[in-house]
């Protein structure tokens, strides 16, 4: 049977042009400074995000570990999404790794949170109270069907940081997504941001890692944090190679990936049970709730997962399907069959 994998876009196994190039990498220590693929990988993401230096790591949650890091020391406060990936996904990390104290406050449907929650949360200099160092944004937003942030936004939300003394780091995992779906550079999107994380084994489709970019003092530190962590790689030129074709290959191809999850919500939209604004998919991430007495969100998955279709529940009622460069136009309309069938009394 031929799976339709549409439990996540980390699924994506790398492109033919990505193993070539991987195959032909030139290598060299990176720790020790000398791998010639990292520094191109580097150098150009930091020109795609308008950043002065990038700094390539294992995974996505690594690059907002050694992020917080440099932004926070022990016991220092962060101001974040209560549904922020960060918050949810990561472990704790930020707290055992970094003794960071966590302000989480409600993200809305749409991914944001209130600018002016965010300003009542800042700590009084006292010395009953953590310092508040850093705000930490996420976009597009997992947990929020992958909404998107707007540029208006996010400009106002690093005006309020900077104008506060807070740093901005924006988890941006799929970052390129966003800008894609708003239609603008990713210069244009993250020009506030103290420092970017994002993910080239998501919707990019590499199989490994996630880049860091910022400031060269900051990458310099973030470099440091990433040695603690235990992320300095030796010739990770292998890995980097396929990140070159992910940000030279791969990110314009994003809006078919946003065409179709519109095309999946659109459809299972109206089906019994299903509680689902299609207005509310922006990018390639569809969340929606089943609301039936006599099937639970696993049994669904199960009787999916029985046809090829598979995709992931997210606890209560809510399941998530995820587009990426493996799905087709054609694999949509036999998930959407297959929605039917499992629906079906």
């Amino acid at each position: 049977m031929n799976i339709i994998d549409l439990r996540s876009d980390t699924v994506t196994k790398p492109t033919p042009a990505m193993r070539r190039a991987m195959y032909d990498a030139e290598v060299g220590d990176d720790v020790l400074g000398d791998d010639p693929t990292v520094k191109r990988l580097e150098e150009l993401a930091a020109g795609k995000l308008g950043k002065e230096a990038a700094l390539f790591v294992p995974s996505g949650t690594m690059g907002n570990l050694v992020s917080l890091l440099v932004h926070c020391g022990r016991g220092d406060e962060m101001i974040l999404g209560d549904q922020a990936h960060i918050y949810v996904y990561e472990a704790g990390g930020s707290a055992a790794v970094g003794s960071i104290h966590p302000r989480p406050l409600p993200n809305r449907p749409d991914g944001r949170i209130d600018l002016a929650a965010v300003e009542a949360a800042i700590r009084p200099n006292d010395v009953h109270a953590p310092r508040t160092k850093l705000l930490a944004l996420e976009n597009t937003h997992n947990r929020c069907s992958g909404a998107v942030l707007p540029v208006a936004y996010m400009d106002a939300a690093s005006a309020l940081a900077h104008g506060r003394g807070l740093a901005l780091h924006l988890d941006g995992a799929r970052v390129f997504n966003a800008a894609v779906a708003l239609g603008v550079d990713v210069q244009t999107l993250v020009a506030g941001c103290d420092s970017v994380n994002f993910c080239l084994s998501k919707g990019l489709g590499a199989p490994v890692g996630s880049v860091v970019v910022g400031s060269r003092p900051f990458i310099q530190e973030a470099r440091r944090a990433r040695k603690v962590l235990g992320g300095a790689m030796r010739q990770s030129g292998v890995l980097a190679a396929a990140g070159i074709v992910a940000l030279t290959e791969m990110v314009e191809r994003l809006a078919e990936d946003h065409a179709h999850a519109a095309r999946l919500a659109q459809g299972i939209a109206g089906l019994p049970g299903i509680v689902l604004d299609p207005a509310a998919v922006q990018t390639n991430i569809v969340i929606f709730a089943l609301e039936r007495t006599d099937l639970t969100p696993q049994q669904l998955a199960a009787r999916l997962a029985e046809q090829g279709v598979w995709l992931l529940t997210m606890g209560g009622p809510r399941l998530r399907a995820v587009t990426h460069h493996h799905v087709t136009a054609q694999d949509v309309e036999r998930a959407l069959a297959a929605f039917a069938a499992a629906l079906a009394p």
